[in-house]
C-alpha cells in the first residue's frame, strides 16, 4: 500500500476503471459512447498536461452529474438483476423475436415436420373456430381504428357501401366467407373423427393385450390350484405314514421270539415276511379330491357379446342333452351315438366317457361334481366326477400330441377328441330303476331328484337311500282336473290333446324342475302343472301353450316355458297369469335363462337371445356369418350361466359363446 501511486492521473484511471466496470455492461450504447468520449478526452488531456487540475475536476463533475440521474441509476440496478433473455427482449420487439425464431430454425427440425393431408392452413382453422359474434366485434373495432386513422390522415373515402349493388356484393362476399368457414369446420371435424378412430384402434390393441394377459393368468391360476391339490394329497399321505409308523413302533419284539423264529421253516419265513398291508390296497389309495375350482373365471365377461370362445366336434350324431357346472369348468354331453362324454372346457379336451347305460341318454344335469343322467333304458344313474382319475394339465408329450391331433379347440372341429375311458371307472355312484319307459326329463336339488318318463309318471327319489319315495300319475291328475272343471261332460277322464298338429314324437314329459316341495312340470298336452310334493297334488295349472312343452325354468317370481308351438311364455307365479310372451318362426326345443338373458334353441343355425334388461332380441352363433361355405346345422340344446353360453347342434358340434 506504501507504493501506491496517488497522483491525480492514477486516481482518475482507477476511478474510470471502477466506474467502467460497473457501467460498462449496463448502460445503453448511446450512453456508453458518450461516456467513452468523455473519458478519452479527459484522460488524454490529463496525460498531456499533468498539471491541469481544472480539466480533471470539470470531467469528474460531469461524471458525477451523469451518475446522479435517477433514470441511469434505475437502469443500472435493473440490468444487474435481469437475465440475458430479458436483456434481449428489452432490445427486440415481440414480433422481431418471433420472426428471428422462425427464421433461424435448423434444417433438421424443419425436415422432420410431419406431412398433413389438410387442405386448410392453421390460421384458417383458427379463424373458423372463432365465434361469429367475436369476429363481428373485432371487425367493428378494426373499422373504428381505421376510420380514426383515415380522419387523421385526411382520407375522406367512405368504407360503407352506398349503392344497393355494393351492399349485395358485400353480402355475397360475407356468405362466401361463411361457406368457406363451414368447409373448414367440416374438415376439422373429419380430422378429429380420424384421430378418435386411431385412438380407439390403439385402445383396442391395448385391450387385446391385457385380455390375453388375463387369460394367461387364469391358466396359471388353474395350474396353481392343481399344485395346491397335489400338495394337500402329499401332506395327507405323509401324515398317514407318520401315524402308521407311530402305531407300529411301540410294538417291540420279545427276546424269546427270536429263538422261535430260527426254528421256522424257509417256506413259513417267506410267507410271514410278506406284510398283509402290502397286498391289500389302502382305502386311501384311490382317494380323489373334488376338482371344483376355487377361483371364478372372468375372462369371458370382457368379450364382446356374441363372440365365439370355442367350437369343436363332440359327437358323431345329434346332441340331445348337455350341461356344465361353471364357465370354463366341466361339461357333460350326450348324443344319439349312445355316448356320454365329459369335457374340460378350460383345457379343451374330452376327459372320459360315462359308461353304464344300455341306450342313449335323453336328459342330464350337472351340479358341482354330481351328474345325473336319464336314459332310454328307463334307468337313472348318478356319477361323482370328483372320483375321476385325470390330470387337469397336459404334459409335454400330450401337448405335442394335442397340437398334432388337433386337440385344441381352435383346430379340433374336424378331428375327434382323444378319449380316456379308464379315467371314469370310479365315478358311478348308483342307479335308480323304477320307470318302465324311457326317462325324458329329470332335475335334482339337494337330496331330492324328480324324474319324468314316457310311462306318463313322475317319480320322486331320495338320493340318500337311493329309492323312490313317491309316484305321481300325470294322467290321473289330468283326469281329476278335467272332472272338476267339466263335471258331467262326455269327455271326463280323457286326455286332452291340444295344439295345431299333434306331434307323436314329442316327449310326454317335456321338462320339469323342483325346488323344495314345489315341482313344475310341462307335458305334451301344452299344460304346465305346479305340484306340491308334500301332498302329491296339482295346486295350479297354467293354460296357454297350444303345443307340447319342451323346456321350462322358474325363479322366485317368474316361470319361463318353451313349446313346440313356436312360442316362449313368461308366467307370473304369484298370479298364474302370463307376464310376457314372444313367438319365433320354428318350434322351441331348448331354453334357459340367467339373471339378464333368456336363450333358446328354435331349430335354427343360431341361438335366440332375449335381453330382459332392455327388451332386445338378437341372434348368436355361426349362422350369423354369411361367409360360411356350408350352412351350419340347427341348434338343438342350449345352456347359459353368467353370460357363458354353450350350444349343441344337430351334427354333433358344440359351440361356446359369450352373450
Amino acid at each position: 500500500m506504501a507504493n501506491r501511486d496517488d497522483s491525480p492521473v492514477a486516481r482518475l484511471r482507477r476511478t474510470v476503471s471502477e466506474e467502467s466496470g460497473v457501467l460498462g455492461t449496463a448502460l445503453t450504447t448511446r450512453h456508453l459512447e458518450a461516456f467513452g468520449r468523455k473519458v478519452t478526452t479527459t484522460a488524454s488531456h490529463l496525460i498531456g498536461d499533468p498539471s491541469g487540475n481544472i480539466h480533471y475536476q470539470h470531467a469528474m463533475s460531469e461524471l458525477q452529474k451523469e451518475l446522479r440521474r435517477p433514470g441511469i441509476q434505475q437502469r443500472v440496478f435493473s440490468y444487474t438483476k435481469a437475465s440475458p433473455t430479458e436483456l434481449v427482449r428489452s432490445k427486440l420487439s415481440t414480433s422481431e423475436i418471433q420472426h428471428r425464431a422462425l427464421t433461424y430454425l435448423p434444417d433438421e427440425i424443419l425436415a422432420n415436420i410431419p406431412e398433413d393431408e389438410n387442405v386448410y392452413s392453421l390460421f384458417q382453422g383458427f379463424q373458423a373456430t372463432v365465434p361469429e359474434e367475436e369476429n363481428e366485434h373485432r371487425k367493428r373495432r378494426r373499422r373504428r381504428n381505421l376510420k380514426g386513422q383515415k380522419l387523421l390522415e385526411g382520407d375522406d373515402d367512405e368504407e360503407e357501401p352506398t349503392t344497393p349493388l355494393e351492399k349485395l356484393r358485400k353480402e355475397r362476399q360475407k356468405l362466401n366467407h361463411k361457406l368457406e368457414m363451414m368447409s373448414v369446420r367440416k374438415n376439422m371435424c373429419s380430422s378429429e373423427i380420424r384421430e378418435i378412430d386411431n385412438k380407439i384402434s390403439n385402445l383396442n390393441t391395448m385391450r387385446k393385450i391385457v385380455l390375453d394377459r388375463l387369460g394367461d393368468l387364469e391358466q396359471d391360476e388353474v395350474q396353481m390350484e392343481q399344485d395346491l391339490l397335489e400338495a394337500d394329497d402329499k401332506l395327507e399321505d405323509m401324515l398317514e405314514e407318520l401315524d402308521d409308523a407311530a402305531t407300529l413302533n411301540p410294538i417291540a419284539t420279545p427276546p424269546t421270539e427270536i429263538n422261535i423264529e430260527t426254528e421256522i421253516t424257509e417256506e413259513e419265513t417267506s410267507f410271514m415276511s410278506a406284510s398283509i398291508y402290502e397286498k391289500i390296497p389302502s382305502p386311501k389309495a384311490k382317494r380323489h379330491r373334488p376338482s371344483r375350482r376355487k377361483s371364478i373365471p372372468i375372462r369371458h365377461e370382457h368379450f364382446e357379446a356374441g363372440s365365439s370362445i370355442k367350437e369343436f366336434q363332440a359327437h358323431n350324431d345329434m346332441i340331445v342333452a348337455l350341461d356344465f357346472d361353471s364357465p370354463f369348468g366341466t361339461m357333460v354331453t350326450s348324443a344319439l351315438d349312445d355316448t356320454v362324454r365329459v369335457w374340460d372346457l378350460n383345457l379343451g379336451r374330452c376327459i372320459g366317457l360315462l359308461e353304464g347305460h344300455h341306450a342313449s341318454v335323453r336328459c342330464l344335469q350337472v351340479e358341482d361334481n354330481i351328474v345325473a343322467t336319464g336314459s332310454m333304458d328307463a334307468s337313472i344313474r348318478l356319477w361323482d366326477l370328483s372320483q375321476a382319475e385325470y390330470s387337469t394339465r397336459l404334459d409335454s408329450t400330450e401337448e405335442e400330441d394335442a397340437v398334432d391331433n388337433g386337440v385344441a379347440f381352435e383346430d379340433s372341429k374336424e378331428t375327434p377328441q382323444p378319449l380316456q375311458t379308464s379315467s371314469m371307472q370310479s365315478c358311478p355312484l348308483f342307479s335308480l330303476e323304477a320307470h318302465v319307459a324311457e326317462v325324458t326329463a329329470l332335475h335334482f336339488r339337494g337330496d331330492t331328484l324328480v324324474s319324468g318318463s314316457a310311462d306318463k309318471t313322475l317319480r320322486q327319489w331320495d338320493l340318500v337311500n337311493g329309492r323312490c319315495v313317491q309316484t305321481l300319475d300325470v294322467l290321473w291328475a289330468a283326469a281329476q282336473a278335467s272332472s272338476t272343471m267339466n263335471s258331467g261332460s262326455n269327455n271326463d277322464g280323457q286326455w286332452r290333446t291340444t295344439g295345431r298338429l299333434p306331434d307323436a314324437s314329442a316327449d310326454f314329459v317335456g321338462a320339469l324342475q323342483c325346488f323344495d316341495a314345489a315341482l313344475a312340470c310341462g307335458t305334451a298336452d301344452g299344460m304346465v302343472r305346479l305340484w306340491d310334493l308334500r301332498s302329491g297334488q296339482v295346486h295350479r295349472s297354467l293354460v296357454g301353450h297350444t303345443g307340447p312343452v319342451t323346456c321350462l325354468q322358474f325363479d322366485d317370481v317368474h316361470l319361463v316355458t318353451g313349446s313346440l308351438d313356436r312360442s316362449i311364455r313368461i308366467w307370473d307365479l304369484r298370479t298364474g297369469s302370463i307376464h310376457d310372451a314372444y313367438a319365433y318362426d320354428n318350434p322351441i326345443t331348448s331354453m334357459m335363462f340367467d339373471s339378464r338373458r333368456i336363450v333358446a334353441a328354435a331349430s335354427e343355425p343360431v341361438t335366440k337371445i332375449y335381453d330382459k334388461t332392455d327388451g332386445r332380441h338378437w341372434d348368436c352363433g355361426v349362422g350369423m356369418n354369411g361367409e360360411e361355405s356350408r350352412s351350419p346345422a340347427s341348434v338343438e340344446r342350449v345352456r347359459v350361466k353368467d353370460g357363458y353360453l354353450t350350444e349343441g347342434r344337430k351334427d354333433g358340434v358344440v359351440g361356446v359363446w359369450t352373450c
